[in-house]
């Protein structure tokens, strides 16, 4: 029950994503009949009212956007039109499979306008006003058409009843609205049940109502009223039927009438029913009913529903966009394969061959073969962004769709190549991994020598096997056109060799092709592995930058040998990274004099990523740094927390200090006392040291790191400052050593280690004592370093819902809560990190790219 309660979050979504599918199979089988006569209805459909239908719902959707932000104007709250219409598309898909979907989508997506720093309270109220303001316009258009329908008598009984429930639905809002606001029965009900809710309703209370803006809301909604029922009228001018008033508004009425009570699917199969119904009633013939109230409901639901779901996957950095083309080309593979292995469409083929000769449809069938093992292929590089690899299966893919075509015209496959063609195109950005270009050059080179060998090879065994093997008095262009189809496994039905040394023969050339093909292949798609060391030139020039504009405790391992420096031209800053794979990852924020300076080193670092086929992280951003990381269009994912003592307050006397004061107490009556070392070390403190490391390092089992912190170096140790803690004989048993710190007023250290044996608490008193001693110095703060993946208490995406999860649940990730829960009893304050990257795809690698750079 413990694992439900605290990822019920989670759960939940994994349950609706299951729902989705479910509800999206059972679209096509409950609507396969709808769609099959929309269909029809369209072919034979006025084009000019029906552009006229798809302008006017685009309308809808823009008069939709402007109906939300009136509604966040009522609250006090401005928030971009682009972005309330992006809202109202997303919340209009998710609303369709969700129950009651107009009123419970209005919950989701609210991180766009938390974004915008607009309180959570306000952004439901807005919400709250946008759902109630168009039930209240649809009782303001439905009193005076429904009174006339009743006095004309063309209503049914069950339209009555859905009127008279709306009604009464608006008035049970309107009376708990005003119950709540003046604390009455429904008030302290809800408070009896739900007391967290107090706060929420005091919030609501003291949200100040503009009116003005109210009315254009409503206006608003009004509107939107009467282009839903503009919808009905070029429904039926689509189709060629006279329009009435009264039929118009009677139809859009029962329609909405059906959507608002509707408890699941956006009234899907009640409106259809009901508006034939009504439509019937006024003289039209059922099949002309249904005509009209198909074209209708592909206006106001199936177009603004296909419009709402591209909203999802036509985004910027969208995972599902970033894997797409990879399934597509492998699922094309898969079809090529078992198109060629399948007898053709007889009539089809029949068809073609009076266009095109037979031996045309033999070398589509071979070419698309040969695509579809390569596409299989290819698929896998795809996912790791090779350019190459791009232009390779958009290669295949256009020589599939015209292979499919050209070899039974099997347009249900080459469709399936043009979706991967288009699904490629616009994701043509995502893939700018560089191939070798030397691997490039000996692959070709090795191929067309091969090619070559083989063919000289091929063509003096044709010419001399001839007739005793094959039946058949080669000249010398036969000869190569046969080795030539071998080589790339294209057997001639006019090539029967006899005897199994003919057999082997062409078996042999069949070999020498495919390891040349696959060679060239594998050579093609090699990656670009970027290499470059560590220039001693820069270091000095790196060096004066940290002097100049350091202002972190990170500055120190910029400089660090492990690391590439990049400069850019004509900039006062640099930056340090380290490549894993495809993948540089650049330590905390460039070293640089102002924001600007560093807007500039990070699009130039960009462009140098792409000219050597990489992509960036940065690793450890501060919080504050985020803003210029968000006006270059990258995102960031909380990574960690960054403990940094306050020193001010920091005394080892009151209650909270106990723990502490108890094992440094200890620690002295055993005979312990801390010692510091200035710089230089000898010689003998130096072996010391190594000795507690050495010793360290055995017993804990963990291994040397680096990146964002140091490794024992006798080079680096002998030039800085040491604290020990040692026993009454004078022996090592801990130590830390202090490193350099460009942060105002704030110390650090590195390395903390101790030997095996020795007292519980001994860490503890060598950083009570570090501490003090810092403070003696002048100090204000001490940062105790880094805690990976913590602080994430609120997951706001599946990126961070990861992390937490691992985080918490995970058990090789627990040293990481050790490492916090360790770092906690010094009550520090708790400082947010980032990883900086360019797309959700990225995250995937982010765990081997780190393990990666870590290591020494």
């Amino acid at each position: 029950m413990l694992f439900f309660k605290e990822n019920k979050r989670i759960i939940l979504q994994a349950i609706f994503g299951l729902l989705f599918i479910g509800l999206a199979v059972f679209f096509i089988r409950h609507e396969k009949t709808e769609l099959a006569q929309v269909k029809v209805v369209l072919g034979t459909a006025n084009i000019l009212w029906l552009l006229a239908g798809i302008v006017m719902t685009c309308i809808y959707i823009a008069t939709q956007g402007l109906m939300y932000s009136n509604s966040f104007r009522t609250v006090g709250e401005k928030v971009p039109f682009v972005m309330v219409v992006k809202v109202f598309l997303k919340r209009n898909f998710i609303g369709v499979f969700l129950p009651a979907g107009g009123v419970s989508s209005l919950g989701f997506f609210t991180r766009e306008f938390e974004r915008k720093e607009i309180p959570l309270t306000k952004i439901h109220f807005a919400s709250s006003i946008y759902a109630f303001t168009g039930i209240l316009t649809v009782m303001i258009v439905a009193i005076p058409a429904l009174i006339w329908a009743l006095i004309r008598r063309s209503l049914s009984s069950n339209q009555v009843f859905s009127f008279v429930a709306l009604f009464v639905l608006v008035l049970v809002v309107v009376l708990l609205f005003i119950s709540l606001v003046r604390q009455g029965l429904a008030y302290r009900l809800i408070i009896r049940i739900w007391p967290d809710l107090e706060k929420f309703l005091a919030e609501l209370r003291s949200i100040h109502i503009r009116k003005k803006a109210w009315i254009q809301t409503i206006l608003t909604s009004l509107l939107i009223e009467f282009i839903g029922m503009a919808h009905l009228v070029i429904a039926t001018k689509t189709l060629g039927f006279p329009v009435s008033v009264e039929v118009v508004v009677i139809g859009y009425i029962t329609s909405v009438l059906f959507l608002s009570i509707s408890p699941f699917m956006r009234g899907l199969g009640a409106i259809e029913l009901s508006m034939t119904y009504v439509l019937t009633r006024f003289g039209f013939s059922t099949i002309d009913a249904i005509s009209i109230t198909l074209v209708y409901r592909f206006f106001e639901f199936w177009l603004p529903l296909l419009i709402s779901g591209l909203s999802f996957v036509f985004v910027r950095n969208n995972l599902i966009l970033r894997i797409v083309p990879a399934i597509l080309t492998f699922l094309l593979g898969i079809v090529n394969i078992i198109s060629v292995l399948t007898p053709a469409i007889h009539s089809r083929l029949e068809v073609l061959l009076q266009f095109i000769p037979l031996y045309i449809v033999d070398v589509s069938n071979y070419f698309v073969l040969m695509m579809g093992l390569f596409l299989l292929v290819t698929a896998a590089f795809l996912l790791k962004g090779l350019r190459t690899a791009w232009y390779m299966a958009l290669g295949m893919a256009l020589f599939s769709l015209i292979g499919h075509l050209t070899k039974a015209i099997d347009y249900e496959e080459a469709l399936l190549a043009g979706f991967l063609i288009i699904s490629l195109f616009y994701t043509r950005r995502q893939y700018f991994v560089r191939s070798n270009p030397r691997f490039e050059q000996f692959g070709i080179t090795t191929a067309l020598i091969s090619a070559v060998a083989v063919v000289i090879y091929g063509t003096i065994g044709f010419y001399f096997l001839d007739k005793k093997y094959f039946n058949i008095d080669f000249d010398v262009r036969q000869s190569v056109e046969y080795t030539l189809q071998n080589f790339f496994f294209f057997r001639s039905e006019h090539l029967n060799p006899s005897g199994s040394f003919a057999r082997d023969f062409l078996f042999s050339i069949n070999i020498a092709g495919f390891l040349s093909l696959s060679f060239l292949f594998f050579t093609l798609v090699r990656p670009l592995i970027y290499r470059r060391k560590f220039d001693e030139t820069e270091l000095v020039e790196a060096l004066e930058l940290v002097k100049k504009h350091g202002k972190s405790g990170l500055d120190y391992f910029k400089t660090y040998s492990d690391k590439l420096l990049f400069f850019a031209a004509g900039n006062d800053s640099f930056l340090a990274y380290r490549v894993a794979g495809n993948y540089a990852v650049v330590l905390e924020d460039p070293v640089s004099s102002g924001a600007e300076e560093m807007k500039n080193i990070i699009r130039a670092f960009d462009l140098f990523c792409v000219d050597n086929g990489l992509k960036s992280f940065y690793y450890r951003v501060p919080e504050e740094s985020l803003a210029i990381y968000d006006e270059l269009k990258k995102k960031h994912l909380l990574f960690g927390q960054e403990a940094v003592v306050d020193l001010k307050d920091f005394v080892l006397e009151g209650r909270s200090r106990k723990g502490i004061r108890n094992s440094c107490n200890k620690a002295r009556e055993s005979g312990y006392f801390s010692k510091v070392y200035l710089p230089p070390l000898s010689e003998d403190m130096l072996d010391k040291l190594k000795a507690v490391s050495d010793e360290w390092l055995e017993y804990t089992e963990y291994k040397e790191i680096n990146f964002s912190q140091g490794t024992f170096s006798i080079g680096e140790l002998k030039d800085q400052t040491i604290m020990t803690i040692e026993n009454a004989e004078g022996k090592v048993v801990a130590f830390l050593n202090l490193i350099p710190d460009n942060a105002p007023g704030e110390g650090t250290c590195d390395l903390i280690r101790k030997v095996k044996e020795g007292p519980n608490g001994l860490i503890e008193f060598l950083m009570a004592e570090f501490f003090l001693y810092m403070k003696s110095r002048g100090f204000q703060s001490v940062n105790l370093g880094f805690a990976p993946m913590s602080g994430i208490e609120k997951s706001n995406d599946l990126p961070e819902m990861s992390l937490r999860f691992a985080y918490e649940k995970i058990r090789s990730f627990a040293h990481y809560r050790g490492l916090r829960d360790f770092k906690e009893k010094f009550a520090p304050v708790w400082y947010n990190r980032y990883i900086i990257y360019d797309h959700h795809y990225d995250l995937f690698n982010l765990p081997a790219v780190l393990r990666k750079v870590i290591k020494p």
